[in-house]
């Protein structure tokens, strides 16, 4: 029960932290939407776009392989001379790759960047501490520890928004705004190296590299598709449609993939809690751990996916433009259907990572990518922004068919089928009457949302979802 109790004090923790990074980002869609125009909302978005993207590349998967590798080691020395020439190996790929966007400036700020080379290079410049703090957070990941781990995040997120707030409301330009996400990179980037140097002081030794880069490489597909999935439709409606396309088109998605935020901490959590159960063979406790996170993400995601799509329209009203809205609005619910298809996806690949059968995920989501970005290409130009939402859908929902279905090879799914019948019939009826209030302006809207959530959860005990000795589990925790 102790083990139980620390897993839900540890998603607690990691959830709260991505709940208050996704707010974050919220909190400064009315500010800049209201601030600048369409086309430059939409520059901003595609700033954020390039910075999620080449830490999946720079990083060449050493992250997920430190938390594979590293999370059992309990020898300093051992674990220092394997955690170094992991961080030199990642910066230098990522001096490499951002060498290449230097010199191809000028077609890429044109294509991204409505031709602003100083937006890109600023853009470089904040990819490259985002590189190097992905190893670092990384590190934290793999020792659990979760409260500094969770602290670093949301200082890096909160401390760019903040400043990127004051600079908008002092009436800086867009190059100047970009700033402030840069200080947050930077300022947690030496909070992080001085606070590691000092507890684990130094030492090199490059001979597990090879074997780390063996299981890492693989992984580098996935991730590069797995972004190319998530981001890539905002370059293609650039070039196809323009930036102030973007600007409509980003702000129902961020709504929409806010759900992914309940996904974050399992994906944190189980890669470091997993291989301890799976290599002593007790593989009762992984299908516990795995049926327990299936269960909980779809008791959280599902009511939210129902309630944002019921409310995106008036939520996007409140917090952005007319224009945004009405052009933006249907695109929340294709993007939180997908996003619960990536979730449930992010908690079934576990067991393949366990078998270190990461070829398979490699190979998946090259297909999985290739598949999003022709749909996007030759729907976008037709049906304009909602056929970029409508590839994502279809191209999460399959990658997590494939998933499950090569996973069963090794062991069961992680679902309890009664109690994901009855947490959709529960999220249908609060959708329902939340869709019947149809409230209008946002305290409205924090009203009925807090209604729709009683009345889901009311549903829930109602019909026993949640066990006794789950409850007592979570009374015990607080």
């Amino acid at each position: 029960m102790s083990a139980y109790k620390s897993f839900v004090g540890r998603i607690g923790l990691v959830g709260i932290t991505n709940i208050l990074i996704s707010l974050s980002s919220l909190i400064f869609i009315p500010i800049i939407t209201k601030s600048f125009s369409t086309a430059e909302y939409g520059m901003w978005a595609q700033i954020l776009t390039t910075v999620a993207l080449l830490p999946n590349i720079a990083n060449l998967g050493l992250p997920y392989t430190m938390v594979r590798f590293l999370s059992a080691e309990t020898d300093k020395n051992k674990f220092k001379q394997s955690f170094y020439p992991m961080i030199t190996i990642t910066t230098l790929s990522t001096l490499v790759i951002l060498a290449i966007f230097i010199i191809f400036s000028g077609p890429i700020a044109g294509a991204l960047f409505n031709g602003n080379v100083y937006i890109l290079d600023i853009t470089v410049l904040i990819s490259f501490f985002a590189c190097i703090n992905l190893m670092l957070i990384t590190y934290y990941r793999t020792i659990k520890k979760m409260k500094r781990y969770s602290l670093y995040l949301i200082l890096q997120s909160y401390i760019g928004v903040f400043i990127s707030i004051y600079l908008t409301v002092k009436g800086y330009p867009l190059e100047g705004v970009v700033w402030g996400l840069f200080t947050g990179y930077f300022i947690v980037f030496i909070l992080m190296a001085v606070n590691i140097i000092h507890s684990l002081g130094f030492g090199f030794k490059f001979s597990t590299l090879k074997e780390e880069l063996v299981f890492a490489l693989p992984t580098v597909p996935s991730n590069v598709s797995s972004w190319i999935v998530d981001s890539s439709d905002k370059y293609v409606i650039g070039i196809f449609l323009g930036s102030a396309a973007v600007g409509c088109y980003s702000p129902g998605y961020a709504l929409g993939s806010v759900l992914l935020m309940f996904l974050s901490p399992f994906a944190v959590l189980l890669p470091t809690i997993l291989p301890e159960y799976y290599e002593s063979g007790d593989m009762d406790e992984v299908n516990k751990y795995m049926k327990y996170s299936m269960k909980y993400y779809l008791l959280l995601t599902v009511p939210a996916a129902v309630g944002l799509s019921v409310l995106s329209k008036s939520l996007l009203l409140s917090i952005t433009t007319f224009d945004i809205a009405q052009n933006g609005f249907f695109i929340t619910p294709f993007v939180a259907l997908g996003a619960i298809f990536m979730g449930v996806y992010g908690i079934t690949n576990n067991i393949l990572i366990l078998e270190k059968n990461t070829m398979i995920l490699g190979k998946l989501w090259i297909f999985v990518a290739l598949l999003n970005l022709i749909l996007n290409i030759f729907i976008i130009p037709y049906i304009g922004i909602l056929g970029a939402a409508i590839a994502t859908l279809l191209s999460y929902a399959f990658a997590f068919i494939v998933t499950a279905i090569k996973s069963k090879e090794y062991m069961s799914l992680p679902f309890e089928h009664s109690s994901s019948l009855k947490i959709f019939l529960a999220s249908a009826i609060m959708g329902l009457i939340v869709y019947m209030i149809n409230p209008i302006g946002i305290f409205n809207i924090i009203l009925v949302s807090i209604f729709g959530a009683i009345i889901y959860f009311i549903i829930i005990f109602a019909l026993k979802t949640i066990s006794k000795k789950e409850i007592n589990m979570i009374k015990s925790f607080f």
